[in-house]
């Protein structure tokens, strides 16, 4: 749609530069008239500014900028004084100048640029450094992650708009060939096509891509590349579906979390102030809670957030309605999702020189006499499945007439107590155990009980049924009603049932439930309720995935959205947590577990839930997406969280294990 920066009405550069000039002389300076000033301007005008400047007053004005200003706010003004080209040229060289690389800048700069935009940058390198960039990329980066960018920097992309027909098949085979086909992958051939066929064609061959091998072409990379390389080729890939979205995701990750990436969140609200940064703050808004004005209105301060404010341009209104691209972007992510067949990947296999005789001896060996060996206890149970723990159970009772869980739970305390219990349920037993706990005692743990809910399968939630009857002599459904109360309570209830259609979406039949659910909008609340219960809480998920995918098309509407403007509390939370499963179960488990873990003191129960109920299933996925939202890997969150209230590390040791690994 547009920049939010555009050329000034009657400007003139003399007078301005004297404005400027006056409000840098004398002691101190009037921030407010520069950063107005500067944001008021497109960058061809500030260019004649900064001629005037010098010719008015034989000063230089970025100099004089930084000799008044200070901190992020001189960084921010004296950045935008500079030409784009110079701009990207200067951030680059700081990106590779001194001990480290940061490599998540040449990422993004070299990603996203067009050939014209790459071929400026190179001659500006040249002009302000004297030095090739090319020459300084290869003597700071290596492998096939120094090949893609040196590919990048030629800027030889096919324009946009050039389709080679005949190679959009041949083109996605090749990358089938290249990775999910074989042992090892073929990194040239991403390469060569990633790197120079146009962005039209790229997004014709994902779709055929997706045809063929039923995962995105995400899904591949990450599955097969790794480190740098992997992340250079998302983001080329996520530059080639949406340059808009990509630059929310980057701006996303800038503030979230403590602390800012203040490099970043600067380098792309000048960079795109005059391109693109009305789509950016619709997909911002599409993807995240909030509009990227209340983002940096909440994750900044003082001038410097006045300024960005200036560069975003205004709020967005929350009510749901789309600009056009944003619900094409829409459109086409539930329609990538409604196709994806993800492979699921759990982080805990069965242990292939499984003993269950000689685990029980050993375990009882290290639960004997004085003190307790909690590393044998931790690698023999960690390192088992779950069918493995259940022989091992029974093993330990047979072989020594003990109770198993008896033993662990007089030997360990605290959180590894809770966590290796966990782990020796079965998944049933866990699950019951975890809605008695969420339901037990003063206040419910409502989080937990949608979490379990939503996201069992109707086997899972029927076996759990049969377990918490069993254990508490009563049924969940009963536990339920007794715990909570209105629409909340009803639609527990139903998902409780274990009743959800499986099987294959119905095209016909999706078109109605996303009709009957955007009339359901204007209807009163209770009527809207009953039909989104009705529809959410009983389809089969990939049926849900084209309903919302149509609900786009037929309303302008985000699903999500509207359901953030139209419901509230636990009902909200539910609805919620149904759509982003469907859409990505296993990034919304990785939104769980870093909210467990994010902020003051860490959510172990739930942290302890998923860890255990997923490290079978899926968890291997949910790490993946953990770092794609979140920037850093959930073995290193683990790392840090896990220390507080563990002076053992035994705990953390355990987490550890059963997250399998660092991305």
């Amino acid at each position: 749609m547009g920049g939010t920066v555009t050329d000034h009405p009657n400007f003139d550069a003399n007078s301005d530069a004297e404005a400027l000039y006056n409000a840098m002389k004398g002691f101190g300076s009037d921030k407010e008239a520069i950063l107005d000033l500067v944001t008021s301007r497109n960058n061809a005008q500030r260019q004649e500014i900064r001629s005037a400047y010098k010719s008015l007053y034989g000063k230089d004005l970025i100099a004089d900028l930084k000799y008044e200003l200070t901190g992020k706010f001189e960084r921010l003004i004296a950045s935008l004084m500079l030409p784009p080209a110079y701009h990207d040229a200067k951030e680059i060289k700081d990106a590779i100048k001194g001990a480290g690389t940061d490599e998540k800048c040449l990422i993004e700069i070299l990603a996203s640029r067009t050939n014209e935009q790459i071929h400026s940058l190179v001659e500006a390198y040249k002009d302000a450094y004297g030095r090739d960039v090319e020459q300084d990329v290869i003597g700071d980066t290596s492998g096939h992650f120094k090949k893609m960018l040196i590919v990048l920097l030629q800027g030889t992309r096919e324009e946009d708009g050039v389709v080679h027909a005949d190679l959009v098949e041949e083109d996605a085979q090749a990358l089938y060939a290249a990775g999910e086909e074989q042992w090892g992958t073929d990194e040239a051939i991403f390469i060569m096509l990633l790197g120079n066929r146009s962005v039209t064609h790229l997004q014709l061959v994902f779709d055929e891509y997706q045809k063929i091998t039923e995962k995105s072409i995400e899904d591949s990379i990450k599955s097969e590349l790794s480190g740098d390389f992997e992340r250079l080729m998302l983001a080329v890939v996520q530059c080639i579906r949406s340059r808009a979205m990509f630059f929310a995701r980057r701006l996303y990750k800038s503030m979230k979390g403590l602390g800012t990436a203040d490099n970043t969140l600067i380098r792309i609200m000048i960079s795109r102030s005059e391109i693109d940064m009305l789509d950016i703050r619709e997909c911002f808004r599409l993807r995240y809670d909030k509009s990227l004005h209340n983002m940096i209105e909440d994750d900044t301060s003082g001038e410097y957030k006045r300024t960005l404010l200036k560069l975003c341009g205004g709020d967005d209104d929350v009510a749901g309605e789309f600009f056009p691209e944003a619900a094409q972007i829409a459109y086409k992510m539930w329609e990538i999702s409604a196709m994806s067949k993800v492979q699921l990947r759990g982080t805990v296999h069965p242990y292939a020189e499984f003993d269950p005789g000689s685990d029980a001896q050993d375990l009882r060996k290290a639960m004997k006499g004085f003190g307790t060996d909690e590393d044998t206890i931790i690698d023999i149970i960690a390192r088992r499945s779950n069918d493995q723990r259940q022989v091992i159970r029974q093993a330990f009772k047979s072989l020594l007439g003990r109770d198993l869980m008896a033993d662990l739970k007089s030997e360990l305390s605290k959180n590894l107590c809770r966590l290796i219990l966990g782990l020796m349920m079965t998944p049933p037993e866990f699950d019951a155990k975890m809605m008695r706990k969420a339901m037990e005692g003063a206040g419910t743990d409502e989080h937990a009980l949608i979490e379990i809910l939503v996201t069992r399968s109707n086997q899972d939630i029927q076996a759990m049924c049969e377990a918490y009857q069993e254990a508490y002599k009563k049924s969940l459904e009963d536990a339920i009603h007794s715990d909570t109360s209105g629409h909340f309570c009803r639609i527990l209830v139903s998902l409780a049932q274990g009743g959800r259609e499986e099987g294959p979406a119905d095209l016909d039949k999706a078109v109605q439930d996303a009709q009957a659910l955007g009339d359901a909008c204007n209807a009163d609340s209770d009527e809207m309720m009953d039909k989104f219960m009705s529809i959410l809480c009983t389809r089969s998920f990939p049926h849900l995935r084209r309903v919302f995918q149509e609900f786009v098309r037929c309303t302008n509407k985000d699903i999500e959205l509207i359901i953030k403007k139209e419901m509230s509390g636990d009902v909200k939370n539910v609805m919620l947590a149904i759509v982003r499963s469907v859409k990505n179960q296993p990034s919304y488990f990785a939104d769980r577990l870093y909210k467990a873990m994010k902020g003051l003191g860490t959510d172990d129960r739930a942290l302890i839930r998923i860890m255990v109920s997923r490290s079978e299933i899926d968890l291997f996925n949910i790490r993946k997406e953990f770092k794609e939202t979140h920037d850093a890997s959930l073995h290193d969150f683990i790392q840090v969280e896990a220390l507080v209230g563990d002076t053992s590390g035994d705990y953390r040791k355990t987490l550890l294990m059963l997250c399998g690994g660092e991305d």
